[in-house]
């Protein structure tokens, strides 16, 4: 996972999704992993985070009861 350039903020979330898919991390635990080896800031990467990729570490963090969690449809 080491200091790789991304050309879009949907790359990065490639990245990150199939990061998730191998380790069985959260995807907020796989961005901040990413983070920590390449030396930046948090802050600094959530420019590359898309709706995707923030929705989906929304519902990470809901299952975690980090956050409250919301209705949901079944359907």
């Amino acid at each position: 996972m080491q200091g790789k350039m991304f050309k879009s903020t949907q790359e990065f979330a490639m990245f990150i999704d199939s990061h998730v898919a191998q380790t069985g991390l959260t995807h907020m635990e796989a961005v901040l992993k990413y983070c920590e080896e390449n030396y930046i800031d948090p802050e600094d990467i959530s420019s590359m985070i898309n709706k995707q990729l923030k929705e989906k570490i929304a519902v990470n963090m809901m299952e975690e009861n980090y956050l409250p969690k919301r209705a949901t449809l079944d359907i």
